[in-house]
């Protein structure tokens, strides 16, 4: 009998709920699973702001040593909270069917944004677009999982909370109030997951991979080229969306300054063929087109 596949996780209830997908999409092609759910470093500290713990990594950092040690096969990832380099040794092995890219404000009753408002979110991302649009709102932080996010904004004077659209659907806590925010452009490669394995192990790897979606697979490769050009080791507030339509590419990206006082994007499309190295050349633009100075006015503010 082949060995029963480990899949590590963490143990947050939607991190736990998108292990277990996998899990039964496994066990249906004939493999044995077993989960094995560890506790991040990103949701130990739930104090600090999410750029302030040195972003790249913070989720899945305990599990990629999991999967080196061998303690594990495979690793189970939101595909947006992982560097776009990924450690030594690991390899992506599959990005399953992506979910709702998009974004998503649960308000609380009597919301007016036309108002003076006070906004809650932990991106960096969210906030810039959020500031670029209403700027005469107040942004706060909001850490912890999807569950603790909600109870936290129930229990606030805020007048409403941004959220992953996937993340609230995939458990069941997506408010019938939440509206959705068509102009915001998601993180790169939000709403997919991915499974990351040991380079050195065909079983896992051979086995994960039959999970993969190739479409949603080139967009999210796109989407974190160009955050990986882009960003450079810093955390910035980037958006991007790649979508497939007939054989084409389209491509919308931004990059906005900390504070949503300025804004450049980029719009462009591709032949599917040609998905390599067009994140590439969209952040090439994008830099060309006035994003450099926002991007060296980022990295002062980092560096202090």
């Amino acid at each position: 009998m082949k060995k029963a596949l480990r899949i590590g996780t963490r143990n947050s209830p939607l991190a736990l709920w998108q292990a277990q997908q996998v899990k039964t999409r496994l066990q249906d092609l004939g493999f044995e699973t077993v989960l094995v759910p560890v506790t991040s470093d990103g949701d130990l500290n739930l104090q600090k702001p999410l750029y302030e713990l040195g972003i790249t990594g913070i989720f899945t950092k305990t599990l990629d040593l999991a999967l080196l040690n061998g303690e594990i096969d495979i690793a189970v990832h939101s595909l947006k909270d992982v560097p776009t380099l990924l450690p030594k040794g690991l390899v992506e092995t599959a990005v399953l069917e992506r979910g709702s890219h998009s974004d998503v404000l649960v308000p609380k009753e009597g919301l007016d944004l036309g108002g003076p408002c006070t906004i809650a979110t932990g991106s960096l991302r969210r906030k810039a677009q959020w500031l670029y649009r209403y700027p005469h709102h107040k942004v706060v932080g909001l850490r912890g999982n999807v569950n603790t996010r909600l109870q936290r904004l129930e229990d606030s004077d805020w007048q409403g909370a941004v959220f992953a659209k996937a993340g609230l659907e995939r458990i069941d806590l997506l408010p019938k109030n939440a509206m959705e925010l068509e102009w915001m452009i998601p993180a790169p490669a939000q709403g997919a997951m991915v499974i990351v394995a040991n380079e050195n192990d065909v079983f896992a790897k051979e086995a994960s991979a039959l999970l993969n979606h190739v479409n949603s697979r080139i967009c999210t490769y796109v989407e974190r080229e160009f955050l990986r050009i882009l960003e450079g080791g810093c955390t910035a507030p980037i958006g991007a969306l790649a979508k497939i339509e007939r054989g084409w590419i389209h491509f919308h990206g931004m990059l906005l300054a900390i504070d949503g006082t300025a804004m450049v994007q980029v719009q462009k499309k591709t032949e599917i063929n040609s998905f390599i190295g067009f994140g590439k050349s969209c952040a090439e633009a994008l830099l060309g087109k006035g994003g450099k100075p926002i991007m060296e006015q980022i990295k002062k503010t980092h560096s202090h």
